[in-house]
């Protein structure tokens, strides 16, 4: 073994050791909402794999999987559901692992899941140590886990696909890692349109990262312009190829629906209307809730709604106050801003909004600042609220 490899493999245990706690005990949360749904659904006649892997999205990536794109569901209202609305990565990993193993595509599915979620947690602690600390780092990893919702990063679903390309991603543009970056953030793309928000905090953050060299160019005079240039040459170089990489998979897929549907640049919109899918700005979000305040029951729920959407804004503006690195405010901002504003199906928002991490950072803050055996009472008792409020989920409505 090389003398780099060796490097390289020292490194990366070193990493593994020093994110151990956070994995372990994110796998514990997440063990624990598992043990929960299996007794939940036993006791209701319904089978936990089945409520993960076989149902609502699961079915349309697994049906992407094996039948390809073109499939379409036309409703008696005239809506047509088509499964161009789903990106193709996690079909394609589940095709790939049912090709070369004994996996049916609905077991590949929960297996991708189940290892992106561990990556997740990983790079989510990443960010957080790397801005942070330790500490916080292994409370952003445990407050992801405990999440409400949290027993989606479990799903055949492509929430912990993309959550975890996108901490990557966002881990390799604090670490100044630019073509790395370019390419977590092509993935993430392929995986759901909000890969919109990691291309915006590659680019803010590339863009931001030139205006502060020329800056510092400037200030330091001619002192070290004889002997930069190389290196800069070859930083820009990563830095603008970073960039020209991270939209292309978004990019490729929103143009490829388009040339397949005949509809141009735009026929991915087309698609998603078809589901009643768009961006208002919010206006059917706010009439959704207002609508809540016309009997007294309904107003408690409404009144639910405003101090959870108030929470999730008072948390952005906590870390533009702490000065979250410009990478983290885009990317939260925009996967906040796409959830909120979007006018599909209303139920779908707190998932809609779980790759939003480092909205966790200022309460992973405060956790890192209590007793290790206070904090850990506490993430404790929200992992069993959670378990059950996720067996309680599935075994109902469940996420569309």
């Amino acid at each position: 073994m090389s003398d780099l490899a060796t490097r390289v493999t020292v490194a990366r245990a070193g990493a593994l050791r020093r994110a151990a706690p956070a994995l372990l005990g994110y796998a514990s949360v997440r063990a624990t909402g598992l043990i929960v749904l299996a007794l939940w659904s036993a006791g209701h006649g319904k089978h936990w794999y089945t409520l993960l892997t076989a149902r609502w999205d699961a079915l349309w990536y697994t049906g992407v999987a094996g039948l390809g794109y073109g499939y379409e569901v036309r409703l008696p209202n005239g809506d047509v559901h088509s499964n161009l609305a789903f990106f193709p990565l996690l079909p394609w990993l589940e095709r790939l692992l049912a090709a070369i193993g004994p996996l049916s595509y609905a077991d590949a599915g929960f297996a991708v899941s189940l290892v992106a979620s561990l990556a997740a947690a990983w790079g989510i602690f990443a960010v957080a140590d790397h801005v942070y600390g330790r500490e916080v780092g292994i409370g952003a990893a445990l407050l992801w886990a405990v999440l409400p919702v949290g027993i989606v990063q479990s799903m055949a679903y492509s929430e912990s696909l993309f959550t975890a390309l996108a901490a990557w991603a966002l881990y390799a543009v604090l670490t100044g890692r630019w073509v790395t970056a370019g390419i977590l953030a092509l993935l993430a793309g392929l995986t759901r349109p909000v890969g919109l928000a990691v291309v915006a905090a590659v680019w803010a953050a590339a863009l931001a990262s030139f205006v502060g060299e020329r800056s510092a160019t400037a200030a330091d005079g001619a002192r070290d312009a004889l002997r930069a240039p190389a290196v800069t040459g070859q930083a820009t170089a990563r830095r603008l190829l970073g960039m020209a990489l991270a939209p292309l998979g978004a990019a490729g897929y929103v143009l490829w629906v388009g040339h397949r549907t005949g509809k141009g640049p735009f026929g991915y919109l087309d698609v998603q209307a078809g589901w009643r899918n768009g961006f208002d700005g919010g206006y059917a979000f706010a009439r959704f809730v207002a609508d809540k305040f016309t009997s007294f029951p309904s107003a408690l729920a409404g009144a639910g709604l405003i101090a959870g959407t108030a929470g999730v804004i008072w948390l952005y503006v906590i870390g533009v106050r702490q000065r979250q690195p410009l990478a983290l405010l885009v990317y939260s901002g925009v996967v906040t801003a796409l959830a909120l504003c979007a006018s599909s199906y209303f139920g779908s928002k707190p998932r809609l909004l779980l790759p939003a991490f480092p909205l966790l950072l200022p309460l992973a803050s405060a956790l890192a600042r209590r007793h290790v055996a206070r904090s850990a009472l506490v993430v404790g008792g929200v992992a069993v609220a959670s378990a059950l409020y996720g067996a309680f989920w599935l075994n109902g409505s469940g996420p569309p």
